[in-house]
């Protein structure tokens, strides 16, 4: 982890334990006990299934191919972003390469990585201006309104802007992919040039950029509900609508401190505040932060696991084929201090 990283971290787990100890860490505990292991089974199950479905997303950009190494890669993407002290930049880099060793073409794995993180981007947009305006149905003086539509502005204007550069601006996609990843892009690529001729190819499909956007966003309103029942489990039946505009707002602001591993302190902190405006109190609001969190830890740790027995595998075999190669090119040499076999 870079330095930054680290204090950022650190701050935030620091922010973490300073709302817990100001507002009780024993009234959060009750609160987050209330859900019980069928409650937080029920959610654990609901997120996997998105990410599977997420997986779909990213699977309707790849025409031709399986779905399965979509719906894996999601998984790596999601627990590596999640439960690794990783920006989310380190989640795209990690489920990049689990779709390439999964199978798929480098070039591809890069391309459908950059477009597909682009199309969720966008359907977070359209969320968080579905919420926005139900937010304006509820309270059409709500004082948040406004620094929201600003930020829904730049997000827009940025969003267009980054998708410009994926089809025309490939000098600044260059750039913008070295700054952001140190390169991934390029090294998980054959060549920039294959690499913009990826994207161009998955930019000439509309009906895929279509589904995978329409994918993306049903998603994101689906998980919305999720946390509407995660709130009825711990006990604070929260309208629907509601919980839409906490949780759009919620995920404006980490995607803004998306430099933060694992958004720690951001997501807590911003449940506190926006949870207030619509009824949550701080130690329900506080709760649903940490729900969410075991949740990830409970997929993305098996996921990890697995991955990093898939990469091991894939050294060894890597190992093992490498010393094959160098005994047929040597097969009279042995290794210093092996005994020879030999006919007695």
């Amino acid at each position: 982890m870079k330095p930054a990283s680290l204090a950022a971290a650190a701050i935030g787990i620091a922010v973490v334990g300073g709302l817990l100890i100001h507002f009780g860490a024993g009234a959060v505990l009750h609160s987050l006990l209330a859900v019980g292991w069928a409650g937080f089974a029920t959610v654990c199950l609901i997120q996997a299934a998105l990410v599977a479905v997420m997986g779909l997303a990213w699977w309707a950009l790849l025409p031709g191919t399986n779905p399965w190494p979509a719906i894996w890669a999601r998984l790596v993407r999601d627990s590596a972003s999640e439960v690794l002290p990783l920006s989310q930049v380190g989640g795209y880099v990690a489920g990049a390469r689990a779709i390439a060793n999964a199978g798929v073409s480098g070039s591809a794995a890069a391309a459908s990585t950059i477009v597909d993180v682009t199309l969720e981007f966008l359907a977070q947009i359209a969320y968080t201006a579905i919420a926005l305006s139900w937010l304006l149905h509820l309270d059409p003086k709500a004082r948040v309104a406004a620094p929201v539509a600003v930020g829904l502005a730049i997000g827009a204007s940025l969003a267009a802007g980054f998708v410009f550069a994926q089809r025309h601006g490939f000098g600044l996609l260059d750039r913008l992919a070295g700054a952001l990843g140190r390169g991934w892009a390029e090294r998980t690529a054959a060549g920039a040039a294959t690499l913009h001729a990826a994207i161009a190819a998955i930019y000439a499909r509309p009906a895929g950029l279509a589904a995978s956007f329409a994918v993306h966003l049903i998603c994101w309103l689906a998980s919305a509900a999720e946390i509407w029942l995660a709130l009825r489990f711990i006990g604070v039946p929260l309208h629907l609508g509601a919980v839409l505009v906490i949780e759009s707002l919620v995920y404006a602001i980490r995607s803004v401190a998306f430099a933060v591993p694992n958004a720690v302190g951001v997501q807590e902190g911003a449940y506190v505040l926006l949870g207030a405006s619509f009824g949550l109190t701080p130690e329900a609001a506080l709760a649903l932060s940490l729900l969410k969190r075991g949740r990830d830890f409970a997929i993305g740790l098996p996921a990890l696991a697995v991955w990093q027995l898939v990469e091991a595998g894939r050294l060894w075999r890597g190992t093992d084929r490498a010393g094959d190669a160098a005994q047929k090119r040597n097969p009279g040499r042995h290794d210093r201090g092996s005994i020879p076999c030999t006919q007695r």
